[in-house]
């Protein structure tokens, strides 16, 4: 007669009893670790979204507008023409055809328009001019090519590129593609010392944003044989009619008198290219 296997009763029972609390207690910390994980990524993704959106307020906030009457003065000029081409203002002659044009980038958070006064000595000259209106109003952030701005006017053949303050800095960066460089109050960033580029760059002797010593200090990145243009008596907010600027310093000459001394300057350099 077989004897039956010695099993002790419930055995199996308090076994599988104990694996399932076993389980259970090594799930409740890696829950608990997932919804950390998670409380962790939502506050990150949270401060992103918050910065984010704090950023594109300050881009958008105190943007400095056009002084209306300088440029309703452009506006009513009958020797020229302000068109807005949706991505840029576009100032041209309004007769006699224009080889030579000037892709100018604005200052950081200043209005595009408001540089039309400052240039439309050189357009009445002979130049055309295209504004760009860069990307949350500030040049980096613009990453457009120079190409979509010479396009919206094909006739002309030679085109210069130039930017106002941080404008400047990105002209610079474009500066490959262009056939000459022009600076109103900035200085590069990077190296254009060894190209044969022609350059201009204007100052004012009474800049408190870009000095003459920051000027000078960065005229190295430049080739040797740059036209430097000081308008004594200048500030910075006078390359642009857009009223005053923080931490700039008031100018001893007026604002006509700085536009005039820029045009004599701007106008025959672009005009020899």
């Amino acid at each position: 007669m077989n004897s039956a296997p010695d099993e002790t009763p419930g055995a199996g029972s308090t076994g599988g009893a104990d694996a399932s609390a076993d389980a259970s207690a090594q799930k409740t910390p890696r829950r608990r670790g997932l919804r950390v994980l998670w409380w962790i990524l939502g506050s990150i993704g949270a401060l992103i979204v918050a910065a984010v959106v704090a950023f594109l307020v300050w881009a958008n906030v105190g943007v400095m507008a056009a002084e209306p009457e300088a440029l309703a003065a452009v506006e009513s000029d009958p020797s020229v023409t302000l068109t807005d081409e949706g991505d840029a203002w576009v100032l041209a002659p309004t007769e006699g055809a224009s080889e030579t044009g000037l892709v100018f980038i604005p200052g950081a958070k200043v209005e595009a328009e408001a540089y039309a006064a400052t240039l439309v000595g050189a357009v009445q000259e002979g130049a055309t001019v295209v504004i760009t209106k860069p990307t949350l109003n500030l040049a980096f952030f613009d990453f457009r090519p120079l190409s979509d701005f010479t396009a919206l006017a094909p006739d002309v053949s030679v085109w210069a590129v130039g930017g106002h303050s941080l404008g400047g800095v990105r002209a610079c960066q474009l500066a490959e593609d262009a056939d000459a460089l022009v600076l109103f109050a900035s200085y590069c960033a990077n190296d254009l010392s060894a190209s044969d580029l022609p350059v201009l760059s204007i100052a004012g002797s009474k800049d408190g944003l870009s000095t003459p010593e920051k000027i000078a200090e960065s005229a190295s990145l430049l080739p040797s044989d740059t036209e430097f243009v000081e308008i004594d008596g200048g500030n910075h907010a006078g390359f642009g009619a857009y009223g005053d600027q923080a931490g700039d310093n008031p100018a001893t000459i007026s604002d006509e008198q700085i536009r005039a001394e820029i045009t004599a300057a701007l106008a025959p350099f672009l005009l020899a290219l």
